[in-house]
């Protein structure tokens, strides 16, 4: 079954429904935007749900160094961090000697995704997270990716040892993305929201449903 990983979440309360339909990962930003949330306010979150067994928490970073992203996931609790922008095999190797939790990054698509550029991307980090590629924007755009192509694209490329599919998700969509790429994890923002950051819980619950295909 497809895991579930709830991000820009900005309330304890948003948090705990979505330890309730069972996700795996809880996401919070610290990559500026409506999201934008400190250490210690990401602390506080996650800490009601501290009792959530394996719940992992992930913080999504943009252009800022590993001093700051390990600071800032010491702080918060984090087990993985979620790479933006400019992440090139520096940046990976400086947080490996400092973090000691997971690495994603982040691949935005236009267009039509290369195989070349997934293994590249893929490399030397735990997980792959493919998002649309939006001009001045980092996420929750709630734009969506071609799934066609990009299956197609990742099966010439090879599967990462994670692969999470985010971009413009919602209980309406999430069923044919899964069928069609296969992902390890869906990550979703904006689409199961009533307000930037504002977790809308009954659309929390439909996309949980879809994403196992139990839309009934």
């Amino acid at each position: 079954m497809v895991e579930l990983k709830f991000c820009g979440l900005t309330r304890a309360a948003d948090a705990a429904c979505a330890v309730s339909l069972g996700a795996a990962y809880l996401g919070t930003i610290f990559a500026g935007g409506p999201r934008l949330r400190t250490a210690s306010e990401a602390r506080a979150i996650f800490d009601g749900v501290a009792s959530a067994g394996s719940v992992q928490r992930v913080g999504v970073f943009g252009a800022q160094p590993a001093s700051e992203i390990t600071a800032i996931a010491v702080e918060a609790g984090l087990h993985v961090v979620q790479l933006h922008g400019e992440s090139g095999p520096s940046l990976v190797e400086a947080l490996r000697r400092s973090f000691s939790g997971e690495i994603w990054r982040v691949m935005r698509v236009r267009g039509a995704a290369h195989p070349g550029a997934l293994r590249a991307a893929a490399a030397g980090v735990e997980g792959l997270v493919l998002d649309a590629h939006v001009d001045g924007q980092l996420g929750g755009t709630g734009v969506t990716l071609d799934w066609g192509t990009l299956a197609a694209a990742l099966d010439a490329a090879g599967r990462p040892a994670r692969l999470i599919l985010a971009g413009g998700l919602t209980s309406a969509n999430v069923g044919e993305a899964v069928r069609l790429v296969a992902p390890d994890v869906v990550d979703v923002s904006s689409g199961v929201e009533s307000a930037p950051g504002i977790k809308d819980h009954d659309r929390m619950r439909a996309f949980f449903r879809a994403a196992q295909g139990r839309e009934g």
